[in-house]
């Protein structure tokens, strides 16, 4: 038996007097009113009303629970009109998991923006470069850099990166440029240890093939930046993203080699875990993201 249900009915027959209105009332039939009635009546193993062919009244009893029910539908009533409000409103808690380089360059300051603008939430920011649950952890949203996205989850798409070879003006100097990807085996690299494929980098010509070369990599790093430092103080090259890199190539920190070449490109994407019931604060930070990025990316 649905227990608030039945408490539902039977408040509505007390406050009609009467089965058949009450019936009316909750759009269903006497007869299973009648049923919700005596089933509350069984479940508690008291009688709740006393039925005449003329009125209806309470019991002791029936008394006391009327006017607890009445109570319990009250906070009911309550509590969907404030989810139901919630759902409606951008308010709230935001958990939102992103990597940490791109978050700290290119999310950082976006978030004063959206402050202002949706003052009602409480933004919470997670930056880690690993692949986390969004469900099994409780975060609402994350932005990722990836080829595809997850089936499992829904996805928006912000921007697309590519990936350049690169190296310090220092280092070619130094040691030259290649000028071809089979010559990057003569190269000290730099590899970034959450790629694909750290110890071979994967390029693509402009006909679209791909050249599988094995690297020598002289420093590992789980953080992108620490890769790129390596490769500002001349130690080797990176094969880094264009949201890394972008402004020491603007400022000629970096050269770009091989640029004929470069790695499949890949997306940076808002995602979620549900389309089904997406809560106002969700759907307005995935808005403010994909108007933040449209356009041409900042870093190209």
């Amino acid at each position: 038996m649905d227990r608030l249900r039945a408490f539902e009915v039977f408040a509505t027959v007390v406050g009609q007097g009467s089965f058949t209105r009450a019936a009316d009332k909750l759009e269903t039939s006497p007869a299973n009113v009648t049923r919700y009635v005596n089933e509350l009546e069984g479940m508690l193993g008291a009688r709740l009303l006393n039925r005449t062919s003329r009125r209806l009244s309470l019991t002791e009893t029936g008394k006391t629970l009327y006017d607890r029910a009445i109570s319990i539908l009250d906070e009911v009533a309550e509590a969907e009109a404030i989810a139901s409000s919630a759902a409606m409103q951008p308010r709230g808690r935001l958990r939102i998991n992103a990597p940490l380089s791109f978050g700290i360059l290119h999310l950082a300051p976006l978030w004063p923006r959206f402050m202002a603008r949706y003052p009602d939430i409480e933004l919470d920011i997670s930056l880690v470069d690993r692949l986390v649950d969004l469900v099994d952890e409780g975060f609402d949203l994350a932005v990722r850099i990836s080829r595809g996205g997850s089936p499992a989850l829904i996805s928006r798409k912000l921007a697309a990166v590519h990936h350049f070879v690169c190296a310090s003006p220092d280092y070619v100097a130094r040691h030259g440029a290649p000028q071809t990807p089979d010559e990057l085996r003569n190269h000290a690299c730099i590899a970034y240890s959450y790629s694909a494929s750290v110890n071979e980098w994967r390029l693509l010509d402009k006909a679209g093939k791909v050249h599988a070369v094995p690297v020598s990599n002289i420093l590992h790093s789980n953080n992108g930046e620490t890769a790129c430092a390596a490769a500002l103080a001349g130690f080797g090259l990176i094969l880094q993203p264009t949201f890394l890199i972008g402004e020491y190539l603007r400022q000629g920190r970096l050269i770009r080699l091989l640029p004929d070449y470069q790695s499949p490109e890949i997306d940076v994407l808002v995602v979620y875990p549900s389309r089904r019931h997406v809560s106002a604060k969700v759907r307005v930070m995935v808005d403010f993201l994909v108007e933040a990025f449209r356009g041409k990316p900042p870093w190209d």
